[in-house]
C-alpha cells in the first residue's frame, strides 16, 4: 500500500460522516461566534451550492432525477439560517467599526450592490423578497400542492397498468419493479415538495423579520452602547444589516428558481434548455414576432432604432428556420450485418411462459385498455384471488393475439397444452340459464365455456330484459376469465414447478425453520416433495396450510419416501381441510358410499393387481360410474357439495375411476374424516348384481 493510500472503507466511513458532521457545523453557526473571515467563507460557499442546486435543477430531464432535491432544500435553508445568526451576531457587536466589520462579503452588497445608500438597499431588497415569496415561491407552493395532489390520486391506476403490462408480457418482473419504485418514488417526491416549498416562503418571511431585528437592534445598540448619533448609527447598522439580508436572499431566490424549475419540469428526454429550445424553434414562432416588432418600430415617438433591429433579428431567425426545416433529412442506415439464413436461435423455438391465452384479432378489444377493455384487470384478479386459494403464487398470463384462431376465438394453453377453446362475441352480453331461468330470449344460443350451462349471446341493450327473466348476464371479458379461472384450478397441478417449491419452503423457514431442516432436502428430495404437493393439487387440496402439510410429510417421510405412499399416509392429517370447503362446521357431511360386497370386491381387485395400477375391471367400472353419476345429479342440480367415501385401500383406484365423470367430487378414506365430524349419507351404490348393466 502506498504512503498516501486510505485503508479499505475509509471513503464510506468519510461519506457516512458527512452529514452528521455538517449539521453539527449549522448547530455550531447559531451558537459559537466565528471571525468575519469565516463568515465570508460560509458566504460564498452558500452562493456556490444555491448556485449548484439550480444547475442540476435545470439540467435535470426528468424531476425524478434530482429526487433529493427536498432534502437538500432542507439543509440549504438550515444553513443560510445559520449563517444569519452568525452574521447577525457579528453586526451587532461590530457594526460600530466600520463597514467592514462584518466581512468584505456584506461590505460589498451593502455598498457595491446598492451604492452605500441604505433607502436604496431597503427598496431593493423589498423588492427581491416580493419576487421570491410572492412570485416564485407562491407560484411553484401552488403547482407542488397540485402535483401532489394528482400524483397520489393516480397512483393506483398506474399501479394496475403496471400490472396489465406484466400480465400480458409486455414488460419482465424486473421491469415492472423498477416501475413500481419509480411510481412509488414519484409519489413520495411530490409530496415531499409540497411540503419543502413551506420552507422557501418561511425562509422570506425570516428574512424580513431578521432584517428588522437587526436594524432596530443595531440602532439601540449603536445609540445606548456606543453613544452614537442616530444618524451615525443608522449609516453603519442598517447598511450592515441590509447587506447581511442580500447576502441571504440572493442564495434564496436561487433556490426558489431552482424548486420552481424542479416541480413545473415535464419529463422529456433534454434537459430544459434543450426541450425550450426545441420547442421555440419553428420558423412560424418567429415570423409573426418579427412583422409585429416591424409595425411596432413604424410607430411615431417608438425607439425606432431598438424597435427595427429586434423585428430585422426575429426575422432572419425565421428564415433560418424554415431553410432548416424544409432541408431534405438524410438517414444514415446502420451498416448491414450479414445474416446466417441457416442459424435458427432458441428464443425461435422457446417460449418461458407456463400460461398463455391466444386470441383472436377480434377479440383485441377486450385486452385494449386505451379502449376500456376490462380483461387484463379481470385476469389480474383471477390470478390474486387463485393464489390465495392454492397457497402459491399463480403464474403470469401472457395475452398474444394469433392470426390462425378465427376472429372471436380464445385458446387456453397450459404447459404447452391446449386445454381449452371456445368462441365469445366482444359486442354482446351472455345470457347463462343457471335453472331458474322463465322466458325466451333472442339471440344466438351456445353452451357456457365453463361450466357447459344452456347460454345465449344477446345485445347489451337487452341485458335488463334478460336479468329479469332470470338469467345471469355477463359480459365476455368476464365468460373469458372465468373459463381460465375453471382451467387453472383444474390443471393446478401443472402450474407447481420446483422453483414454487423451493419458494414455499423459504416462505416456511423464515417461520419454522427447524421444520425445513428436517423435511427437505433430506430426507425428501425437492423432486419428490414437488411431486407429492401436485399429487394434492390434482385432488383439489390447497396449500394454503402449508406448514401443516410440511409436518406431515416430515412425519410420514420416517416410514417411506415413495411420493404416492406419502401422499396417502399424509391425507388423514390433511382430512379436515378437505372438508372445511365441502360444509360448514356445524353442518354435517354429505357423503356417498359404496355397499360392502362391492367394496370387498374392489379391494380383492386391488390387492390381486401385482403392479398397483389400481385398475377396475372396464364393465364393472363403468356400471360404477354410471350409478355413482345418476346418484349425484340431484345433489349436483342443487349445488350441494358432497365427497365420496371409501375404504382406504380403494381409494386412489375410485379416484382414478370417477375423475371424469365427478372432476370436482372428493374421494376421501374413512379415516380421513374425523370421528367427531356428523355424517349425512346421501346415497349408497349397491353389490355389483344390483348394478344396472
Amino acid at each position: 500500500m502506498s504512503a498516501l493510500s486510505l485503508p479499505a472503507g475509509t471513503a464510506p466511513a468519510l461519506k457516512s460522516f458527512a452529514l452528521p458532521g455538517a449539521i453539527l457545523l449549522l448547530v455550531a453557526l447559531m451558537v459559537v461566534p466565528i471571525p468575519a473571515f469565516l463568515l465570508d467563507v460560509f458566504f460564498i460557499l452558500n452562493i456556490m451550492i444555491s448556485l449548484a442546486v439550480l444547475m442540476v435543477a435545470l439540467n435535470a430531464q426528468k424531476p425524478l432525477d434530482f429526487s433529493a432535491f427536498p432534502t437538500v432544500l432542507l439543509f440549504a435553508t438550515l444553513f443560510r439560517l445559520g449563517l444569519n445568526v452568525a452574521s447577525t451576531r457579528v453586526v451587532l457587536v461590530h457594526g460600530h467599526e466600520g463597514e467592514s466589520a462584518a466581512g468584505h462579503v456584506i461590505e460589498a452588497f451593502g455598498t457595491f450592490m446598492i451604492g452605500g445608500d441604505y433607502v436604496v438597499g431597503l427598496v431593493v431588497f423589498a423588492v427581491i423578497v416580493i419576487i421570491n415569496m410572492i412570485v416564485v415561491t407562491k407560484g411553484a407552493g401552488r403547482v407542488s400542492e397540485v402535483s401532489a395532489r394528482f400524483t397520489l390520486d393516480a397512483l393506483p391506476g398506474k399501479q394496475m397498468a403496471i400490472d396489465a403490462d406484466l400480465n400480458a408480457g409486455l414488460i419482465t418482473p424486473d421491469e415492472a419493479r423498477a416501475k413500481r419504485v419509480e411510481v412509488s418514488t414519484e409519489a413520495d417526491f411530490y409530496g415531499a415538495m409540497d411540503g419543502s416549498s413551506k420552507f422557501v416562503k418561511g425562509d422570506a418571511i425570516a428574512g424580513l423579520l431578521i432584517l428588522g431585528i437587526n436594524v432596530i437592534g443595531g440602532l439601540i445598540l449603536g445609540v445606548v452602547s456606543h453613544q452614537m448619533a442616530v444618524g451615525e448609527a443608522a449609516s453603519a447598522y442598517v447598511l450592515l444589516a441590509i447587506g447581511d439580508a442580500l447576502v441571504a436572499q440572493v442564495p434564496a431566490l436561487l433556490l426558489s428558481i431552482a424548486a420552481a424549475a424542479i416541480v413545473t419540469r415535464v419529463k422529456s428526454s433534454d434537459d430544459l434548455a434543450g426541450q425550450i429550445g426545441t420547442q421555440f424553434a419553428s420558423y412560424k414562432t418567429w415570423m409573426p414576432v418579427a412583422v409585429i416588432l416591424g409595425l411596432l418600430g413604424l410607430l411615431p415617438g417608438m425607439p425606432h432604432f431598438l424597435m427595427l433591429p429586434a423585428a430585422a433579428a426575429a426575422g432572419v431567425a425565421a428564415w433560418h428556420l424554415r431553410k432548416v426545416a424544409n432541408r431534405p433529412r438524410i438517414v444514415a442506415a446502420p451498416p448491414a450485418e450479414p445474416v446466417d439464413l441457416s442459424r435458427i436461435g432458441w428464443e425461435e423455438v422457446t417460449d418461458n411462459m407456463q400460461v398463455m391465452l391466444d386470441i383472436g384479432y377480434g377479440l383485441v378489444p377486450l385486452v385494449d385498455e386505451r379502449r376500456g377493455g376490462p380483461l387484463m384487470g379481470r385476469i389480474t384478479g383471477v390470478r390474486r384471488q387463485l393464489s390465495k386459494e392454492l397457497g402459491f403464487v399463480v403464474p403470469q398470463v401472457r395475452v398474444r393475439d394469433d392470426i390462425n384462431l378465427a376472429p372471436f376465438t380464445y385458446r387456453i394453453v397450459i404447459g404447452g397444452v391446449v386445454v381449452a377453446e371456445d368462441n365469445v362475441s366482444p359486442d354482446e352480453v351472455l345470457a347463462i340459464d343457471t335453472g331458474q331461468a322463465a322466458g325466451r330470449l333472442h339471440g344466438k344460443p351456445v353452451k357456457d365455456p365453463t361450466f357447459g350451462l344452456d347460454a345465449m349471446w344477446i345485445a347489451q341493450g337487452d341485458s335488463d330484459a334478460a336479468t329479469g327473466l332470470g338469467y345471469l348476464v355477463v359480459d365476455p371479458g368476464t365468460v373469458v376469465a372465468t373459463h381460465l379461472n375453471q382451467c387453472l384450478i383444474q390443471n393446478a397441478s401443472d402450474l407447481l414447478g420446483a422453483d414454487e417449491v423451493q419458494s414455499l419452503l423459504e416462505g416456511l423457514k423464515e417461520r419454522s425453520p427447524q421444520l425445513v431442516a428436517a423435511l427437505c432436502p433430506s430426507p425428501v428430495p425437492l423432486t419428490t416433495l414437488t411431486q407429492i404437493l401436485r399429487g394434492l393439487l390434482a385432488e383439489s387440496v390447497p396449500l394454503k396450510e402449508f406448514r401443516r402439510i410440511a409436518a406431515a410429510i416430515a412425519v410420514a417421510a420416517q416410514r417411506t419416501l415413495d411420493a404416492d405412499e406419502i401422499m396417502e399416509l399424509i391425507r388423514p392429517d390433511l382430512g379436515p381441510l378437505i372438508i372445511q370447503r365441502l360444509c360448514g362446521v356445524r353442518e354435517p357431511l354429505r357423503v356417498m358410499t359404496l355397499e360392502g360386497q362391492l367394496e370387498a370386491l374392489l379391494g380383492q381387485a386391488v390387492r390381486s393387481d401385482p403392479s398397483k395400477r389400481h385398475t377396475i375391471e372396464p364393465d364393472l367400472g363403468r356400471r360404477i360410474a354410471d350409478a355413482l353419476q345418476r346418484a349425484a345429479q340431484p345433489l349436483i342440480a342443487e349445488a350441494k357439495p358432497f365427497a365420496l367415501v371409501v375404504q382406504p385401500s380403494i381409494r386412489v383406484a375410485i379416484r382414478k375411476l370417477v375423475r371424469n365423470v365427478l372432476p370436482d367430487t372428493p374421494v376421501m378414506s374413512f379415516f380421513e374424516v374425523p370421528e367427531d365430524k356428523a355424517v349425512e349419507v346421501v346415497a349408497v351404490i349397491g353389490a355389483p348384481e344390483a348394478l344396472p348393466a
